[in-house]
């Protein structure tokens, strides 16, 4: 898919200029807010606060913390699946996701937090975490490009991302008043079809001259595993950080608890019923396992029962692996639809789920209807933002790999001298020749 042009826009200019361009824009607008500022003790003697420890930090620090590793670890290694491509897997998630939370933080801040008094934004730890999920969506996108794409197309990927997510994350929480604590229609529905759109655009009818390279070996399965676990384990915190305090922020831990543990046998089951000798299946255990906390995101504050948080992840179980089973070789054979990572189903198809579940349990038909709206909404934002940001990763300048050269770290990375006798293998890549410009 590498196309012949002059023209090249390189990593260190794209990062060089993006990180100035912050540090103006942060000059300009970004300001402490009343909880992290020095004026915190006057602002404690005002509303009449008795201690130190009812600052938001005290209250928002530790879910923080939890949705941090998620973003960097969590995600990062589970991309690290593919046998040599684990260095672009968590590379590359960590080169977006920094970028990526510095424009959230100016971009939500111009839509939720710009102060009318002094035009400026006031930022404390309830802004980093929702830069966060911010970012999140973007590398719900990247999964299904990963392999495929430069760094630069990345960060462009990433930038209309965070600029489409704060749009739509305003719609829908402002204008529509919806609720989605966990971000099963903001932040899931919304990556997994912008990214999902973005790879039909890209489409490489030549994919299969890397194809011996889509696979994984046995540790690289390992290291993903990693990545499942710090998800799993930290889910009911990306779920309740910027919940209510008190009992919705309570009750969003325990339902979204209770139904990734429900995924997890659902997946584990289906996982071995569709293989003929009764073995599991590695992608299905990395990946559906996680479905639950996905689909209980809308509903996480809701009155839902923790029997129906176990409803909620025994459907989202099974309808992620089978789409892993069946979804991912007709998207890709009959939609022209490569995904990667498969972020169809861990993210779409259960950000869905979790929307409806959203809607039908939301008090009152009027707010039903917000909430089915407000998926519609994500939905929207996603083929629409993502068609666009397509077609513009489409031009000619990214240094994007040729198709014989997609899934391997060697195009971008300095890789070990003990994994070049790999390469010994497989003399047809040619890496010497092909590398574009980055």
């Amino acid at each position: 898919m590498a196309k012949n042009t002059n023209i090249r826009i390189s990593l260190p200019a794209v990062c060089f200029v993006w990180q100035i361009a912050m540090i103006i824009l942060f000059g300009v607008f970004i300001r402490y807010d009343e909880e992290s500022d020095t004026h915190w003790i006057e602002h404690r003697r005002k509303k009449n606060i008795s201690t130190n420890l009812e600052n938001d930090f005290y209250y928002r620090y530790p879910s923080f913390q939890d949705v941090h590793v998620m973003i960097f670890v969590g995600f990062g290694f589970l991309m690290t699946f593919l046998k040599r491509y684990s260095f672009g897997g968590v590379g590359f998630n960590f080169l977006i996701a920094a970028f990526g939370i510095q424009w959230a933080l100016l971009m939500q801040g111009w839509f939720h937090h710009l102060d009318e008094h002094d035009w400026k934004i006031k930022i404390g730890v309830e802004n980093l975490i929702n830069a966060d999920f911010c970012v999140a969506s973007c590398l719900i996108a990247y999964g299904a490009c990963l392999g495929k794409v430069s760094p630069v197309q990345l960060m462009v990927l990433t930038l209309f991302g965070v600029t489409l997510f704060a749009v739509e994350e305003y719609i829908i929480l402002e204008l529509l008043h919806a609720k989605d604590a966990g971000g099963s229609m903001v932040i899931h529905t919304f990556g997994a079809y912008y990214g999902l759109t973005i790879s039909w655009v890209l489409y490489r009818p030549l994919l299969s001259q890397s194809k011996h390279l889509q696979g994984s070996v046995y540790h690289s399965d390992v290291f993903a595993m990693i990545g499942t676990l710090f998800l799993w384990m930290y889910w009911p915190s990306f779920n309740s950080a910027i919940a209510d305090h008190g009992d919705g922020q309570h009750r969003a831990v325990i339902n979204t608890y209770l139904a990734l543990a429900s995924s997890v046998l659902t997946t584990f089951a289906i996982s071995s019923i569709s293989q003929n000798n009764g073995k599991l299946d590695m992608v299905h255990i990395q990946n559906a396992t996680l479905a639950g906390g996905v689909a209980m995101g809308t509903a996480s504050e809701f009155m839902i029962t923790p029997y129906g948080s176990l409803i909620v992840g025994f459907c989202s179980g099974i309808v992620s692996t089978f789409g892993y089973l069946f979804l991912t070789p007709f998207m890709e054979k009959t939609l022209k639809i490569q995904d990667t990572c498969g972020i169809h189903n861990l993210h779409a198809m259960p950000g869905v789920i979790g929307g409806i579940v959203g809607a039908i349990t939301a008090k009152g038909k009027l707010c039903g209807g917000y909430q089915a709206a407000a998926l519609f909404v994500a939905i929207a934002f996603g083929l629409v933002g993502g068609a666009l940001v397509g077609g513009i990763l489409k031009l000619p300048i990214w240094g994007d790999p040729a198709d014989v050269n997609c899934f391997d770290d060697d195009v971008y990375w300095e890789v070990p001298e003990e994994d070049e006798n790999f390469l010994s293998r497989h003399p047809n890549m040619n890496h010497a020749t092909s590398i574009p410009d980055v």
